[in-house]
């Protein structure tokens, strides 16, 4: 059962424009691999601009379950003192995390110790297959749940493979080259297209051994990495819904600072620059490792697009906003090619389908994607976020351009990745209330 914490609410109005700077929190991807890696690493990491939201910290939890030694300097600076992981007293609990718990099933295959690792009701429905069988083949001795968690992992010798991904998906690479530290030789993975090297950066940066061509990618055993001393960009996945919300809102001018802008990440920006919004990139630079700038946005007119292919997986959380900015383009929108969607945190095809014809909204749903024929004008009405912080704050930006504003329910999870969500847009001048 859900708590009442879970349970809060966003009032919105409609009308108004958004206007003003604003930063996201650090990157839910980076901070994941952070707390992992530095835990490992021998020597005293800092981590600086550390996410601290739901998720995250259900992997912050997981690791000092696992021995390792935290100092929190303040809720986003992290001082963590590295070294061997130990065995947890207790099944390790990853709640809603689902970076967390496949990364950690990799990293975890190869130590000298037997856990479990379990979370909410929601992840227990998530697939785990898709890293369990790479594992296996790496001789790791884990076992899921009718293809979910919990995972019981119990110690195995790696050997070191070739494993030829079926889906590109960095949170199987990730699981795969992690326990490729512990292997007795390199481990390669082929991917099918592009999928997100925030892992490879940072391995690269402690020390590891990394070799690219192209879509396939080796890592060497690794029997020591270096610590870290980073500061996390901001998320460009929470950066998606002020940049939507802006795009939309009349009259509205933004900038939004120190974002990550990793080419995996950036798949939105380039859709969205192709359906004819007015953005640009300023002070560029390198921040952990990751190509980092603003992005300056005006209100603009939209067209629609069709996007399919490698771009899907770069762009794969900002679809269920991308939805929105779609109702309100002018022609068709078409989505082929992603049907990952239908096995996040809820089948977001489905529920954003679902929660956007309550607002009035004409979508047509496909087994890999969707069409929508626009522009649509929203109306009123009331959503449920679904315990899905993406859906969430995707339906807090279409209320927002809705004709009569909304009531989202269920509104809380937007803590899992953006902590001051509401906040952040109250002070930009969205007309919007939490209770």
């Amino acid at each position: 059962m859900k708590t009442a914490a879970r349970q809060s609410q966003f009032w919105l109005r409609s009308g108004g424009s958004l206007r003003g700077e604003a930063r996201v929190p650090g990157d839910k991807s980076i901070s994941h691999r952070a707390v992992m890696l530095a835990a490992v690493a021998h020597g005293k990491s800092q981590i600086r601009g550390w996410l601290a939201a739901g998720d995250t910290e259900a992997t912050l939890g997981a690791m000092q379950d696992l021995g390792a030694r935290i100092e929190r300097i303040d809720a986003n600076t992290l001082l963590i003192d590295g070294g061997a992981l130990q065995e947890p007293p207790r099944p390790l609990d990853l709640k809603n995390a689902g970076t967390g718990i496949r990364l950690l099933a990799g990293l975890l295959a190869g130590q000298p110790f037997p856990c479990v690792l379990d979370g909410s009701a929601q992840l227990r429905r998530r697939p785990m297959k898709r890293i369990t069988a790479p594992l296996q083949l790496m001789g790791a001795s884990i076992e899921s749940t009718d293809g979910c968690c919990p995972l019981q992992i119990t110690p195995g010798r790696l050997q070191g493979i070739t494993y030829d991904m079926p889906i590109a998906s960095a949170q199987v690479k990730s699981a795969v080259l992690l326990a490729g530290l512990n292997a007795d030789a390199p481990t390669t993975v082929l991917q099918p297209g592009p999928a997100r090297d925030h892992s490879e950066r940072m391995l690269r940066s402690m020390g590891a051994r990394l070799d690219e061509d192209g879509d396939t990618v080796t890592i060497h055993p690794c029997a020591e990495l270096a610590p870290l001393d980073i500061h996390v960009p901001g998320d460009v996945s929470s950066a998606a819904f002020l940049l939507v919300a802006g795009l939309l809102a009349p009259g509205s001018e933004l900038t939004i600072r120190g974002v990550n802008l990793n080419p995996t990440r950036t798949g939105l920006l380039d859709v969205l620059d192709e359906m004819g919004a007015e953005t640009s990139l300023t002070n560029l630079g390198e921040q952990a490792g990751e190509p980092v700038g603003d992005i300056l946005l005006r209100h603009s007119a939209l067209q629609g697009v069709e996007i399919a292919g490698e771009t899907v997986v770069r762009m794969i959380d900002e679809f269920p906003v991308l939805m929105v900015a779609a109702l309100h383009a002018e022609g068709e929108t078409i989505v082929r090619d992603a049907r990952e969607l239908r096995v996040k945190e809820t089948d977001r095809i489905a529920v954003m389908a679902q929660e956007l014809r309550k607002l009035g909204a004409v979508i047509e749903e496909r087994e890999d994607g969707f069409r929508i024929a626009g522009p649509q004008s929203l109306s009123g009405g009331q959503v449920d976020g679904h315990d899905d912080h993406r859906i969430a704050m995707s339906l807090t930006v279409a209320g927002l351009s809705s004709a009569e504003g909304a009531t989202i329910t269920d509104a809380a999870c937007a803590g899992d990745s953006f902590p001051g969500f509401a906040e952040t847009l109250q002070r930009l001048g969205a007309r919007l209330v939490a209770t």
